[in-house]
């Protein structure tokens, strides 16, 4: 079979991603055929700054701009520079020159800096395809589908709304047909049937309603969320439904925080992501973890392999 080519989106040059790229493209190059979202002058800045030699068979799909890379610094230029990479990793999928994207972490407050108006991939693909994508992080063993992203807590429970969370149900069903889902309630004790809020009454409406137009019960709760990742669910559900960010990103990063992976559901175009940031504290100093960037990378093939 011949092997899937992947747009690399290349990430914020200030941090850790381009070194990433670097030392893991002799392993990727083994399980797809790479191609780096970025042009030769940038490349062979990063290169010399990490002092590394480029490899010969690096693919590049080279993008407008130059700019002298700040290490380890929030910068404008950085931040337009990633959206620039992201967006022809995208164009590559649309003009069928890749078959996914996989991108390297970016920094959300240098694309603030660069008046770029999105707080990530995930706002940017969901305005741009006009879709409700869906951010699901994890591993084989648990995946975590979020309900809410990056929102302010004070506003989440304002967004339980029976039809919006029925409409993210039936989303993630297209993308995971058969396996069981347990769903989280929001507040402790999943409210204890009012006493702690109302909330889950909401969720379960939104429920039942979603299982009834599936057609079986594949989502399963409210779940009290302080014991929805204790052993006793986990050996029952590989995926989870969490209402809010960290509700389930905290659990997720302290079982599995170098393996886990982002991957966007309810999207014309496949794309996973490495699930940590641009690691300024290390950048440049070749010290990276590159384990979720080749799961990412793993997660994307067999994505295109069941498309």
């Amino acid at each position: 079979m011949n092997k899937p080519t992947i747009a690399i989106s290349i990430g914020d040059l200030s941090g850790v991603g381009i070194e990433l790229a670097f030392n893991s493209h002799k392993e990727i190059s083994k399980l797809c055929k790479p191609v780096y979202c970025i042009n030769e002058e940038m490349l062979a800045q990063a290169a010399t700054l990490l002092n590394a030699a480029i490899p010969d068979d690096f693919t590049i799909a080279p993008i407008d701009g130059y700019f002298d890379i700040k290490v380890a610094k929030v910068n404008a230029q950085s931040g337009k520079y990633a959206y620039d990479s992201f967006m022809k990793a995208i164009e590559l999928c649309q003009t069928q020159q890749a078959e996914a994207v996989v991108t390297l972490p970016i920094h959300k407050e240098a694309w603030m800096m660069a008046g770029l108006e999105y707080k990530g991939h995930t706002d940017l693909m969901r305005k741009y395809f006009d879709k409700d994508a869906i951010m699901m992080l994890g591993t084989p063993d648990m995946f975590v589908a979020l309900f809410t992203e990056h929102v302010p807590l004070k506003e989440v429970a304002s967004a339980i709304e029976h039809n919006r969370l029925k409409q993210f149900f039936l989303d993630l069903h297209n993308s995971i047909k058969k396996e069981k889902i347990a769903v989280l309630g929001l507040n402790p004790h999943a409210g204890d049937n009012g006493v702690l809020g109302d909330e889950e009454q909401i969720i379960t409406k939104a429920i039942n309603s979603a299982n009834e137009a599936i057609g079986f019960e594949q989502f399963v709760g409210p779940i009290v969320p302080d014991v929805a990742f204790a052993p006793y669910f986990r050996k029952n559900y590989n995926y989870f439904v969490a209402m809010y960010h960290d509700q389930g990103l905290a659990p997720l990063k302290a079982l599995y925080f170098d393996e886990s992976v982002n991957i966007s559901l309810n999207l014309p175009i496949i794309r996973t992501s490495v699930d940590h940031g641009t690691a300024f504290d290390i950048a440049y100093k070749n010290q990276a973890n590159n384990l979720s960037y080749l799961n990412a990378v793993k997660s994307a093939i067999k994505l295109i392999k069941n498309s």
